[in-house]
């Protein structure tokens, strides 16, 4: 079976979802948080049932805690500078949610004098340095986000006197390094989001980390081929040694060989060479015989 949600029913289921999920963060905190109280007068509840005519969503913060959070970042339509009139003079806004809308600087001028706001979402809006001069009155307030809006150092300029001021998202905003760096100098207990400063700390941080291991991969590297050109010679060296040995056993037994040869040519050379000799003698002994005669013809 399907159901088909129209977009009135998916609007509500959002805001239910949205209210469910916002009582489940809040359940936890409200245990250990103080218990705060604020009268509402009657204009602040027709301020209020306003807001929720024009679209916005209010919840109470908690259980212990009646001050009131507002979003139009979940509504239909286009939400502008109108939208946010009825929060003018209201003492019980803890937290506003615009982001996304077509607030300006005009609509933020409505929060001038919303004294107990605490933290404030301008990102993706169309506010610029303006704006937040609206802003200086809100003692309370702690967070503010103006990320991707036409913001720049000179808005940060503006919020240094907010001394309650904690935390500040600057993404994707006209601030630069430069702006950054100043508040910091001027304010170093403010969370900047982006830090752009401690970012540049890191990214050069990270590149003397990259080049030297680099450069200690480069040593390895170069040692190791070091040492495999050291082995391939001796390698090359013991391999030449052992050919020339080879070659020298080689030529030893060629040698050897050689003598054996000529050893036995000798060898059968001597017998004919000692025959000569035998001849020789056995010619002598017949040259002495008519010698040996001679005597006795004489004797005769």
């Amino acid at each position: 079976m399907r159901f088909l949600l129209t977009s009135g029913a998916l609007a509500a289921l959002q805001i239910s979802l949205a209210t469910f999920a916002f009582h489940a963060a809040q359940a936890e905190d409200s245990k250990d948080s103080k218990s705060v109280r604020i009268e509402l007068t009657e204009a602040d509840k027709t301020a209020l049932a306003k807001l929720r005519e024009l679209g916005a969503m209010t919840l109470q913060v908690a259980q212990n805690d009646n001050r009131v959070e507002v979003a139009y970042h979940l509504s239909d339509g286009k939400i502008g500078n109108d939208h946010v009139a009825p929060l003018k003079g209201l003492k019980c806004i803890y937290s506003l949610n615009l982001r996304g809308t077509e607030v300006d600087d005009k609509g933020v001028a409505h929060l001038a004098d919303t004294t107990g706001l605490v933290k404030l979402h301008l990102e993706k809006t169309k506010v610029t340095d303006a704006a937040l001069k609206h802003l200086t009155k809100l003692e309370n307030l702690e967070y503010l986000n103006v990320y991707g809006t036409e913001v720049t150092n000179a808005g940060l300029d503006t919020i240094v006197p907010m001394k309650n001021l904690k935390k500040i998202y600057i993404w994707q905003t006209k601030v630069d390094i430069d702006g950054v760096a100043k508040l910091k100098a001027a304010r170093p207990d403010l969370q900047i989001i982006p830090d752009l400063v401690a970012d540049k700390k890191r990214a050069e941080e990270e590149a003397i980390r990259k080049a030297e291991e680099e450069k200690r991969m480069a040593e390895e590297a170069k040692k190791k081929a070091e040492e495999e050109a050291k082995k391939k010679a001796e390698e090359a060296a013991k391999k030449k040694a052992e050919e020339e040995k080879k070659k020298a056993e080689e030529a030893a037994k060629k040698a050897e060989a050689e003598k054996k040869a000529a050893d036995a040519k000798a060898a059968e050379d001597k017998p004919a060479a000692e025959a000569k000799p035998a001849d020789a003698a056995k010619d002598g002994d017949a040259d002495k015989k008519p010698e040996a005669d001679k005597p006795k013809e004489d004797a005769k």
